[in-house]
């Protein structure tokens, strides 16, 4: 059976008001601020941040609902029928503008909008999405949480991040198959540490969880990394063997990643 255009783009409209109202309140759009909205679809939020917002630029894929929105769009609202994977920030936002990056995912393109979020991020002061909730809460966990994952530490470094409240699926339709959650990310002033190569750092960390259940010490020696590199950087980050990955903090995994860098060119990069 063919799928329609909204099962093909994976969408799932928020229906329900008060979540919207709720929305509203923790993106706070102000006159002077500049929104861009992620798969507005029929308008539900789009139109409740249109009032107080300086400037609008909505996204949607789906040439239909595009066209729908632009009927109904005033002054401060700009539809964009475009892809999000591939619009262009620096052109919509001259001027070294930062913008509210705000919308409700696609479960099946959320991850890839997350990380185009983070590579673009010098063009965004805030992100508040709607999204899986597995997916919100790996990327909101701390230490010592079942949901603390490589995601969990990568954005922390670069994001301020909350958690704010959960919907079951009757808030939308059609229905999604899991929970939602909505979260904020609001960037820090600077990074918490500095990295030469943010990617590889994020592959260093999916090495140390690639078995949560083992220890930090036998994911790295999986990984070929030598057992005296591995004893010298946990030596000198203050880290034990037989800690799992969701024990360790972000610092320790820093000070971790460059000594091992520092010591060893081991297979994880290539992964």
């Amino acid at each position: 059976m063919k799928k329609s255009r909204r099962q093909a783009l994976g969408q799932h409209f928020l229906k329900d008001k008060n979540a919207l109202r709720k929305i509203v309140r923790l993106i706070d759009p102000q006159p002077e601020d500049t929104l861009i909205e992620i798969g507005p679809g029929k308008g539900a939020l789009t139109f409740l941040l249109t009032p107080t917002a300086g400037k609008i630029f909505a996204i949607e894929k789906d040439a239909h609902l595009a066209s729908l929105l632009n009927k109904r769009a005033p002054k401060n609202l700009q539809v964009l029928k475009e892809d999000i994977l591939k619009v262009s920030f620096s052109k919509l936002l001259p001027n070294q503008i930062q913008a509210k990056l705000v919308g409700n995912l696609p479960y099946s393109i959320s991850t890839p909008i997350l990380f185009r979020a983070m590579e673009e991020q010098s063009f965004f002061s805030e992100c508040h999405f709607l999204l899986q909730k597995e997916v919100a809460q790996r990327i909101c966990a701390f230490p010592g949480s079942k949901a603390y994952a490589p995601l969990s530490i990568y954005f922390y470094n670069f994001f301020s991040t909350k958690l704010h409240f959960t919907l079951a699926p009757a808030a939308f339709t059609p229905p999604p198959k899991v929970n939602s959650a909505f979260i904020s990310l609001t960037k820090r002033q600077a990074p918490l540490f500095r990295l030469s190569d943010s990617q590889e750092f994020l592959r260093f960390l999916k090495t140390a969880f690639r078995h949560r259940r083992k220890t930090i010490y036998n994911n790295l020696l999986l990984a070929n990394i030598p057992p005296s590199g591995i004893k010298e950087a946990f030596m000198a980050c203050k880290i034990e063997a037989h800690l799992r990955p969701e024990q360790i903090h972000l610092e320790q995994f820093v000070c971790l990643y460059k000594h091992v860098i520092a010591r060893s060119k081991a297979m994880w990069q290539s992964d």
